[in-house]
């Protein structure tokens, strides 16, 4: 599987640098993305821009990476998809599970606002 990261102090790029997402790479990404959370990435962006091809397998490794993300509060956010990605995602219905940018710098921006409602709610709680 072929990827970058740029980790980054509030959050990681992650780019998969593959045609598809499919059954083979389904269980490398979710290994991927659940070691970042275990080494305390709290946010993670991922970019899909270079994926023309989605299957349910590969559907799956984004929610995992979803669920480990938000288990530790942070924001999981996919970004740039193609629209076969998309489709398939709003014919599962879970446009509405997952975070879901047109942009890598709206992936950005998201994250900046979901830590500082984190730190307003952090601020309430004392």
């Amino acid at each position: 599987m072929k990827y970058t990261i740029d980790k980054q102090e509030k959050y990681c790029v992650f780019k998969l640098h593959e045609p598809k997402l499919d059954s083979l790479l389904a269980p490398a990404l979710k290994t991927e993305l659940i070691t970042l959370s275990a080494e305390g990435v709290k946010n993670i962006i991922l970019d899909l821009s270079e994926v023309n091809y989605t299957d349910s397998s590969g559907l799956s490794s984004l929610l995992v990476g979803n669920r480990t993300i938000q288990q530790e509060g942070g924001l999981f956010v996919l970004a740039a998809l193609s629209e076969h990605t998309l489709k398939l995602i709003k014919i599962s219905q879970l446009d509405g599970v997952l975070t879901i940018l047109p942009t890598v710098e709206e992936a950005i921006d998201a994250v900046f606002m979901h830590e500082v409602e984190n730190e307003i709610k952090g601020g309430e709680e004392e």
